[in-house]
């Protein structure tokens, strides 16, 4: 056997020890996805704030953009109030300590008394900070009926 051969393989076996298992990152993201779904239909600022960066940005389907604050302030208030937000269709790519997550949201509810519906593609941009998923980036567009 070549020397340094063995230290080779520990170091490759505890390098596989420490990786992150990818499914359970996907776990991860669409369970974290699916509790800010639910904090934007029950109005819930305080889960929304935890899971977003403090330097949050979305960009809607008029193409404003708005950050953290702005996005709390509209929950926090229920305008607009949703009376379903969910996600569904998927796609989830990892990149680290990165994902990128596009999807369809579904959305029902009322604005300024108005009841609106639609359907949004979207792009969610996630990082891992101490150990959990925070969204740090989202951009909608609204899909035509």
């Amino acid at each position: 056997m070549k020397p340094g051969l063995p230290l080779a393989v520990l170091l490759f076996a505890t390098g596989l020890a420490h990786a992150r298992d990818a499914a359970q990152d996907r776990r991860e993201l669409l369970r974290a996805e699916a509790v800010l779904c639910h904090a934007f239909e029950v109005g819930d600022a305080a889960t929304l704030g935890k899971g977003l960066t403090r330097d949050f940005t979305l960009t809607d389907s008029r193409g404003q953009v708005t950050d953290r604050a702005q996005n709390l302030d509209e929950v926090a208030k229920r305008e607009p109030s949703y009376e379903m937000f969910r996600n569904h269709g998927q796609q989830v790519r990892l990149y680290g300590d990165a994902a990128i997550i596009t999807g369809i949201t579904s959305i029902k509810g009322h604005a300024g008394g108005a009841a609106f519906t639609g359907d949004f593609q979207y792009t969610d941009t996630w990082v891992r900070r101490d150990g959990h998923w925070v969204l740090a980036a989202s951009h909608a567009s609204r899909l035509a009926k």
